[in-house]
């Protein structure tokens, strides 16, 4: 071993592109060791100690603590397990910055105020857990109560955002949206009201095999007049409002009447609150599915047939 390079700090510096200062202070902390010292008191270092510098220099790159460099030169911590940690931790710092992110973005599209942003930050800082509590808050205040069959249970499942576990930006954005959307007593209030209709009316129409929502049954039975241009108030959209009424209180369960199509009426005047459909574009965002029609100009078209052709009161 007398034939193994020796190296002064200057060589070590020029050796490894690290500073005179920097390597005195890792020999000082025991993490790169001196051989022996020149007559003279000079620290002098092997190709162990160049070695060593080498990786703690990457590790440092890469963002390693001190301590954790430490054990890894020791081998009291393998390589492959700080790695693993180090990776762990830098997964956590990217969740914070895009959580962080995407509440600055909202903030700067819209203009939000100090305590917007401080319930913005707030959401976006929420757990897995504490976020599933929420939203099973807002979807109980909506559901809860209205029968425990299969159909609800499935709403609800449809209704749930599943924020992934590392989301982009636009999804944590749509999720701080959403979140906020969902704690309003509004929206709520109106979630609520359409969601007892509807139970009321399957409770009715119990001999019904399959109960389409009565906003898709619009949807699909509007679109053509719709394309067309029909005018709603027109004699060539008779065949479509009566249509969608027959279906309709068949679906129901009861009579087609004038109370029939008012009930009708105020249920889709719900199913066109503007917050439904910001929700359900925002529940795809964050769940990665394609974003939903609108339901909106199909809505607002039959909106407008029905209370053509309603009389007064």
């Amino acid at each position: 071993m007398d034939d193994d390079p020796v190296y002064s700090i200057g060589d070590l510096a020029r050796r490894t592109g690290l500073t005179v200062k920097t390597i005195r202070f890792y020999s000082d902390s025991g993490i790169v060791l001196a051989t022996h010292r020149s007559p003279s008191g000079h620290r002098r270092y092997g190709l162990e100690a160049a070695a060593r510098l080498d990786l703690v220099r990457t590790l440092r790159d890469l963002g390693l603590d001190l301590a954790t460099i430490r054990k890894v030169v020791d081998r009291e911590s393998s390589l492959t397990e700080a790695a693993a940690a180090h990776a762990e931790a830098l997964a956590v710092q990217i969740r914070t910055l895009s959580l962080r992110r995407a509440v600055l973005t909202v903030v700067a599209q819209r203009g939000s105020t100090p305590e917007e942003m401080d319930l913005m930050h707030q959401l976006a800082k929420l757990t897995e857990g504490e976020r599933r509590r929420l939203i099973g808050d807002f979807l109980d205040t909506v559901f809860g109560g209205l029968g425990d069959d299969r159909a609800f249970a499935g709403i609800v499942r449809s209704m749930t955002p599943e924020l992934p576990e590392n989301p982009e930006a636009e999804q944590v954005t749509a999720w701080v949206e959403l979140a906020e959307l969902s704690q309003s007593p509004a929206f709520r209030a109106s979630m609520r009201r359409m969601a007892e209709q509807f139970a009321t009316q399957r409770g009715r129409g119990a001999d019904v095999p399959v109960r389409r929502d009565p906003a898709a049954l619009v949807r699909d039975l509007v679109r053509p007049a719709l394309a067309a241009g029909v005018d709603p108030a027109s004699p060539a959209a008779d065949p479509v409002v009566e249509a969608v009424a027959a279906e309709y209180t068949w679906l129901a369960g009861r009579p087609d009447h004038v109370e029939a199509r008012r009930e009708l009426l105020t249920y889709l005047e719900n199913a066109n609150d503007p917050g439904r459909q910001r929700y359900l574009e925002l529940l795809s965002a964050i769940n990665g599915w394609a974003a939903p029609e609108s339901l909106a100009p199909a809505l607002e078209w039959f909106l407008a047939a029905q209370r053509a052709r309603l009389p007064a009161g």
